[in-house]
């Protein structure tokens, strides 16, 4: 028998009339060994169960270790990898993972579709003779899902959502990625960006049709008691273009200023090591405390347990780590000219940007926004009304359920 995993309390559609079904296909979201993986695409698909739509999801799932495991840990990531169930349920959602093999990512991230199109073809035949006549697919991002869903030949209303990899890797990388961005973006029925700068990058990339669904976070009924000492955070998978490194020279820069400032890291990734040497080398190695990775309740807690969360990382198309400690009230720091963070700053108060790599400009701003506890917690309520109007999952749902009637228009229309 499959096993099944349920995690959380199903969610109750709020539908007035037969739901829409639609079939989402992802490459990133949870799974047993990362249950954070692509947590934005499942809660987008909660946010449109929630506001009307009936939801099955399809991940496009590799079960091969990346080139960068160490030879040592490779059969052993290869038997987790195997072990991740076919079949299980996230919060009232059914999920299959379909399996599919591809060369290395490095030199084949951009066909990746192509490879993956056959097993998802038969997924997704198989949920219509499992009686879930699905009448659209959602595909997050152009490569793979998009692609695959193109190349499985079906008739069907095609959304995709682009999050920034399509465009800011993808594409301009490879020839390969560029063609299967291009082709997928003109074949879908509506294109939805987390930005407007994302929106703008799409129809560069032919998509005929692109318009702007903001993802959300939930708000916190109550506020969470901050430290004694000011303290940072990041929540975000420990790379270098989330720029952490920038944050550990700002605090040095700072080190007489605030001698007692505190810094928290959230997550895991490549980079830990070295942030790690970084830290002992600044003489902050007692100041700074990476958690590794946490489940997303946990993560979310910690960074709406600090005073500022501060991400001044690049190729950021939305962010939502961002708004997720805004709802809290916590203040952001993020960088000028990404997308996303300028997206939030033009819906209001409770984000500084920062130009990006700049050091002194950043231990600046730190230092501006603790200075006065006062005006931080005024601040704070501000950046919590901006997201309250602007970034919210049931606003994500609605956009997301009228954006897929959308795309059935346009389809019957062609």
């Amino acid at each position: 028998m499959t096993p099944v995993t349920r995690r959380g309390a199903p969610a109750t559609p709020a539908a007035k009339g037969p739901p829409l079904k639609v079939a989402i296909v992802a490459e990133f979201y949870p799974r047993e060994d990362d249950p954070v993986l692509g947590i934005w695409a499942h809660r987008q698909a909660v946010a449109a169960l929630q506001a009307g739509a009936e939801v099955r999801v399809l991940v496009l799932y590799r079960p091969i270790p990346p080139l960068s495991t160490p030879r040592g840990q490779r059969v052993r990531e290869l038997r987790q990898m195997l072990a991740q169930p076919r079949r299980a349920e996230f919060d009232g959602i059914p999920i299959t993972y379909v399996r599919f093999l591809s060369p290395p990512r490095p030199q084949s991230y951009g066909s990746w579709g192509r490879f993956a199109a056959r097993p998802l073809a038969a997924a997704l035949k198989r949920l219509r003779k499992d009686g879930f006549a699905f009448d659209l697919v959602h595909a997050h991002n152009a490569v793979p899902a998009g692609e695959a869903v193109r190349r499985a030949g079906l008739d069907v209303p095609l959304v995709v959502s682009v999050h920034g990899g399509d465009v800011f890797h993808t594409a301009p990388r490879s020839t390969a990625g560029a063609a299967a961005v291009r082709a997928t973006f003109a074949h879908a029925d509506l294109v939805l960006a987390n930005s407007a700068g994302m929106a703008r990058d799409a129809r560069r990339l032919d998509a005929r049709e692109a318009r702007v669904v903001r993802l959300g976070t939930d708000m916190p009924a109550a506020l969470t008691s901050r430290p004694g000492d000011p303290t940072l955070v990041t929540v975000a998978h420990l790379v270098a273009r989330k720029r952490h490194q920038d944050v550990l020279r700002a605090m040095w820069v700072l080190r007489t200023r605030m001698p007692r400032l505190r810094y928290v890291i959230v997550g895991d990734g490549p980079e830990r090591a070295g942030l790690q040497a970084l830290a002992a080398e600044l003489g902050l190695a007692d100041r700074v405390e990476l958690t590794g990775q946490l489940a997303h309740p946990e993560a979310v807690a910690r960074a709406r347990a600090a005073h500022l969360f501060v991400m001044p990382s690049v190729d950021e198309a939305f962010g939502v780590a961002y708004v997720e400690a805004m709802a809290a009230g916590v203040p952001v720091v993020g960088c000028l000219g990404e997308p996303g963070p300028q997206e939030i700053a033009a819906a209001g108060d409770g984000i500084v940007l920062v130009p990006p790599g700049d050091v002194e400009a950043l231990a600046e701003a730190i230092a501006l926004e603790l200075a006065d506890p006062r005006e931080l917690a005024q601040r704070g309520v501000r950046a919590r009304e901006t997201v309250a109007a602007h970034f919210t999952w049931e606003r994500c749902g609605a956009q997301t359920l009228t954006a897929y009637r959308d795309a059935i228009r346009r389809h019957g229309a062609r």
